[in-house]
């Protein structure tokens, strides 16, 4: 592809392990690459998730790397740029109390129908992100290992989500992380907070690259990749690492 103006990540299993901190060589690389081109961060989880496992982490740097970064939580109904000030909102969508209500409702009585209610877990179930209702099987502080473990096939979390679909036909309903159900307003997926990025920022698609690690077709990076943006696929953050000591020397300097 053409040199890249703008590249965009996945967070979790892409940037860091599921919920946690980015490794120093994370943080180091995307300031590197920031010097270079925008930087973009997209993912389902909210902007506590981005502030706690990468923006508060990065290595000390002036605002003038910090500003091109660009965060878009819930899939891109929700974006933040940093700035001196601290992290400053663009926008943000929210779901009304109707749409929450049904969502919360029928994620958990069709959880609980097909036996995926878990009694023992790291931290609440279900979630309200404004923008996004957020069912996390084992709990949002859930470790890794025991995610792994908990739906290696994807089969359980498939299930959930058709069964919950069928209920909320206004809605959208997707596959999220390891062990997470995303419903949201329809048509919001990766593919809407990318169309949005090319709004905000005036970058083409076309000059856009996505790193992720769920690029097949039930992940939740698929819509990217669908809608034709170059796309990178990783299989952890040392994917990543080794694949951004490779990609920012090519890239030319502002």
């Amino acid at each position: 592809m053409p040199t890249p103006r703008l590249v965009a990540f996945d967070l979790d299993d892409t940037l860091a392990p599921s919920k946690s901190a980015i490794d120093p060589r994370i943080g180091e690389l995307l300031l590197a690459l920031a010097e270079r081109v925008e930087v973009a961060i997209i993912s389902g989880g909210q902007l506590a998730q981005f502030t706690a496992q990468v923006v508060d982490l990065l290595p000390e740097t002036d605002g003038d790397h910090l500003a091109h970064f660009h965060l878009l939580p819930t899939c891109g109904t929700q974006y933040y740029r940093i700035s001196p000030a601290g992290i400053e909102t663009i926008y943000a969508r929210t779901l009304s109390d109707d749409q929450k209500q049904r969502a919360l409702a029928a994620v958990e009585g069709e959880a609980r129908r097909l036996r995926l209610w878990e009694s023992e877990t790291w931290g609440p179930i279900l979630e309200d992100r404004g923008s996004q209702i957020t069912f996390s099987a084992l709990g949002q502080q859930a470790p890794v290992d025991a995610k792994t473990a908990w739906d290696p096939t994807g089969e359980k979390k498939n299930s959930l989500r058709e069964a919950v679909q069928a209920l909320l036909p206004d809605l959208e309903v997707r596959s999220g992380g390891s062990t997470s159900v995303d419903i949201t307003e329809r048509g919001i997926d990766k593919a809407y907070g990318m169309n949005r990025l090319a709004e905000q920022t005036g970058i083409p698609l076309g000059d856009m690259l996505f790193v992720g690690d769920r690029l097949d077709e039930n992940g939740n990076d698929y819509p990217v990749l669908a809608m034709g943006v170059e796309c990178h696929a990783v299989e952890g953050w040392h994917d990543t690492a080794a694949f951004l000591e490779t990609l920012i020397p090519t890239l030319p300097a502002r």
